[in-house]
């Protein structure tokens, strides 16, 4: 009952989440909560070097720079390499490919039928024999709410029925029609009519990052003396590729040849996302929450490295060099991505961490470490980093980290793969050709030593077979009309 009713204020524009007695018209009264708030911020399709702390060359991110030198920041990070996949594994803490989620929700439905493989199916709605982290909270007495992307599952899997007392913007969709208020309408996506919930009484020229951002502060002044789990879901850099006006032109006048990075626009979207993560920063300061707050700041995925074609223009989105290739690719540049975490009395300052980590070992970190009650055992892919986040040069009992993309993509065909220590295998599954690289020595994945190091990558390519067969992997089925290079 609860739970609807706080979703019905939401609608009406109120988002009265509020707990606590208060009068009207004063301002919230902000109480320390004994468990530490949990601030997780998810960009969306942010690449591993759209950072200035990661080397970007001509984005500016001031405030997650700031971040970054008050946390550990993460080198070796991994995501999967689309958007569902990566936020199903960081709500149950298992491997998309375990949780049968390995493609977006849209692109679950129907895959190509004009290509040699059939795709794999992948679940469309996340299940609710799932218990996932806001579960998880919500029942340790947390206030839990989304505000943004959700991208699991149509209107009867929305965040309300996985654990989220409050979703603002979540549904199935996994980018809006624009990123100008109304946030509405159709062309896009053809005649389908898209819209992101919970934003009315908006006026023009609003901007989306910015809305989603006024809407988490709310959470943050209503919590009262509940702890609060806040999913900050952008939608930011996804496409469109759309930003201020004043923004666009500042980075236009920075462009010159040589820069990896050539997309004004998107340099601008960065721009808002980096002041979003700015204000939250303040506003958790100002209330006296900043010592009681985990802050964590990812992405879902690499970098979308496809064409912008507005406006007579054809340049990239973005460039994740000097990672090779991006979003949807099993190669770095499609699944590492960046992570800073600052834990007060848990993480140093300004510390880099190269250990190779995942983003499902949050939900075991959060779940592991203090921040909940204890809950029944469950099948866990992730592991708990708080050894790692109290000492980044602890070594963590692991390893391998495998990756299954099962499906196509602009930037490859269906992929599995496998890094264990330095190394790292990709086995394409229409013609089962692998490729091996030496990560320490090749970080780009330039040198394909697969016919030097033959024992080694017969070893990798049992170890990831064997892997896909104990998570039920869902795997590609061959397109039986199909033949040499078209259908029959």
């Amino acid at each position: 009952m609860w739970g609807r009713l706080f979703t019905l204020l939401a609608v009406l524009g109120f988002h009265c989440i509020s707990i606590g007695e208060q009068r009207a018209g004063s301002e919230p009264v902000t109480v320390k909560s004994s468990k530490p708030n949990i601030v997780l911020i998810l960009a969306d399709d942010l690449g591993w070097a759209d950072l200035g702390c990661y080397g970007a060359d001509l984005h500016e991110t001031p405030n997650i720079d700031r971040l970054a030198k008050e946390s550990v920041r993460f080198t070796q990070a991994y995501a999967m390499s689309v958007c569902s996949p990566t936020r199903a594994a960081l709500m149950t803490g298992k491997h998309a490919a375990r949780a049968h989620i390995t493609i977006w929700a849209e692109g679950s439905l129907k895959g190509p039928q004009n290509r040699k493989l059939f795709q794999a199916d992948s679940l469309h709605d996340l299940p609710h024999s799932e218990t996932t982290l806001a579960k998880h909270l919500h029942d340790a007495g947390y206030l839990t709410v989304l505000v943004g992307k959700w991208h699991l599952g149509g209107a009867d899997h929305f965040p309300e029925t996985h654990g989220f007392d409050v979703n603002i913007g979540g549904t199935h969709w996994g980018a809006p029609q624009t990123f100008w208020w109304p946030y509405s309408g159709t062309g896009r996506f053809g005649s389908e009519y898209r819209y992101v919930p919970h934003l009315e009484f908006g006026q023009p020229g609003e901007y989306l990052t910015d809305r989603l951002t006024d809407e988490a502060l709310k959470v943050i002044d209503r919590a009262g003396g509940k702890p609060f789990f806040l999913y900050l879901a952008h939608h930011a850099p996804h496409t469109p590729i759309e930003a201020k006006a004043d923004d666009v032109k500042h980075f236009a006048s920075k462009l010159k040849p040589g820069l990896n990075h050539q997309n004004a626009v998107y340099a601008a979207m960065v721009k808002s996302l980096d002041e979003s993560v700015g204000r939250v920063l303040a506003r958790l300061k100002m209330r006296g929450l900043e010592q009681n707050t985990i802050v964590i700041f990812t992405s879902d995925n690499g970098g979308y490295i496809g064409m912008d074609r507005r406006a007579g223009q054809n340049v990239p989105v973005t460039s994740n060099a000097p990672l090779r290739s991006g979003k949807g690719s099993l190669y770095e540049g499609g699944i590492r991505v960046p992570l800073i975490v600052r834990w007060p009395g848990v993480t140093p300052r300004g510390v880099e961490c190269d250990e190779p980590v995942v983003l499902m070992d949050l939900f075991h970190t959060l779940r592991d470490s203090g921040a909940l009650a204890s809950g029944p055992a469950s099948i866990a892919d992730g592991i708990d980093l708080a050894p790692l986040l109290k000492n980044p040069a602890t070594k963590l009992n692991r390893d391998a980290l495998f990756f299954h993309y099962p499906h196509y993509y602009e930037t490859t065909t269906p992929v599995s793969a496998v890094r264990a220590g330095d190394w790292k295998l990709l086995e394409y599954l229409e013609d089962n050709r692998v490729e091996l690289f030496n990560l320490k020595d090749d970080p780009a994945e330039k040198t394909d030593l697969a016919a030097r190091q033959t024992d080694k990558a017969s070893d990798l390519r049992q170890r990831l077979h064997a892997w896909r067969e104990s998570v039920g992997a869902a795997m590609p089925k061959a397109n039986p009309v199909f033949r040499g290079g078209k259908k029959k």
